[in-house]
């Protein structure tokens, strides 16, 4: 078996004890895996002018938060609705950045009337803010011509998405500014998630400096980030080299902030990276069969708890558990992993080479802690799971209950 399998925290519990209590599907989470992620993006740069953040959209549930927030990492936000969960939380207005996208003037003064930097990235949204908050403080979002991602549905930069203002209207930016006696106080992108490659990052920071350049009395640069994680554990997949990376970095935030000729702060957001390692799904198998030829084994993990797969194509390792034990036999067999939704995309792997699988045998589906749960839905009027948490003195603690029927009517008059 791979070393990384061997030590993954899935192997340290009970994992029938805890399908058993809390019901399949069920997210887990390891408590000391989100505080080690996040140290290391925090503590990417030794410098006291430098910041990480984390994207909320990723992961929204309000005890890893907590962790997140004590382990000093501050929060960007994309709605309403995620500013209002940072709050409970226990984020500080200060320590959020609202980085919305077509928004409307009652979502955008909300977020102003709690004192949080409201930061927009078209023309028409500058203009919006500067009638509703003339003379208000302000951050753009460019987009700085590079981007980079595991897939096209998500690349946030280049010249085929529809983030950020074009470098080419920097001149039109100013001049609504100038209309509205706004204040600039920081600039920022973002380039994409999900890539193990340093260079496109690098590349946009430099563009992004070149575009910050341009403006004066800045508070900060927000670069971004969307750091990727190995998904494909078992092929050693390299991990994002992030010493490499901040060697790079850190001379060209040095070179900046001397020439800029002022104090400002230098930001990450890196995304999935402090969530998604930490955070794994059990399921259960229900029926094993052969169509044509391929042979399926059908799980309780539908799309409706699990979307990347079916959205993004994505990879996830997966791995068997029989009798509390996760099965690492020689002897191997091409089958297709699905969930239990009406739709023939359900499909977790396909093809995948496993160890003969079991009616009644648990599954993990290893990297799920990020844009996991998060996108996970009702559809086919199916429960979302529960979440638990693996503390870290190894106990196991619900921090989000498993849907019940009555959920189901929620928001209905009846």
């Amino acid at each position: 078996m791979n070393q990384i399998l061997k030590d993954h925290f899935l192997n340290r519990i009970d994992v029938e004890g805890l399908v058993k209590k809390y019901g399949s599907p069920l997210y887990v989470y390891d408590e000391k895996t989100l505080r080690e992620r996040v140290r290391e993006v925090v503590n990417l740069l030794q410098y006291p002018w430098f910041g990480a953040s984390c994207s909320i959209k990723s992961n929204s549930n309000l005890y890893l938060l907590q962790i997140v927030r004590e382990e000093g990492m501050e929060a960007d936000a994309m709605s309403a609705g995620e500013v209002f969960l940072l709050e409970k939380a226990g984020f500080d207005a200060s320590k959020v950045f609202y980085v919305g996208n077509n928004v409307s003037a009652q979502e955008m003064k909300y977020v102003l009337d709690r004192g949080i930097l409201v930061s927009v990235d078209s023309l028409s949204q500058l203009e919006l803010l500067g009638r509703i908050n003339p003379g208000g403080r302000v951050a753009l979002r460019f987009n700085p011509g590079t981007g980079a991602g595991h897939h096209e549905k998500v690349i946030t930069a280049g010249s085929k998405t529809k983030f950020g203002i074009q470098e080419d209207f920097i001149e039109d930016a100013k001049a609504i500014v100038r209309k509205y006696g706004l204040k600039v106080v920081g600039i920022n992108q973002h380039i994409g998630s999900l890539y193990l490659d340093a260079k496109p990052f690098l590349d946009s920071v430099k563009a992004l400096l070149r575009i910050a350049a341009q403006f004066e009395n800045l508070e900060f640069v927000d670069f971004g980030g969307g750091f990727g994680i190995p998904y494909k554990k078992c092929h050693r997949e390299p991990r994002l080299d992030l010493k490499g990376l901040a060697e790079q970095l850190a001379p060209l935030l040095t070179g900046f902030r001397e020439q800029y000729g002022k104090d400002l702060m230098f930001k990450v957001e890196p995304g999935r990276y402090p969530f998604a390692e930490c955070g794994a799904i059990l399921g259960t198998v229900h029926a094993v069969k052969t169509n044509y030829g391929t042979k399926y084994a059908g799980t309780d993990i539908g799309f409706n708890v699990l979307m990347r797969p079916m959205l993004y194509d994505s990879y996830h390792e997966i791995v068997v558990f029989r009798n509390n034990e996760m099965l690492d036999v020689q002897d191997r067999e091409k089958v297709t992993i699905v969930g239990n939704i009406c739709e023939s995309g359900d499909i977790l792997a396909r093809d995948r080479l496993m160890p003969p699988i079991r009616e009644g045998d648990i599954i993990g589906i290893l990297d799920a802690g990020a844009y996991g749960y998060s996108m996970s839905s009702n559809y086919n009027l199916r429960f979302r799971p529960a979440e638990v948490l693996i503390t870290m003195d190894g106990d196991a603690r619900l921090i989000r209950r498993r849907d019940t029927f009555e959920d189901l009517l929620a928001g209905f008059e009846c």
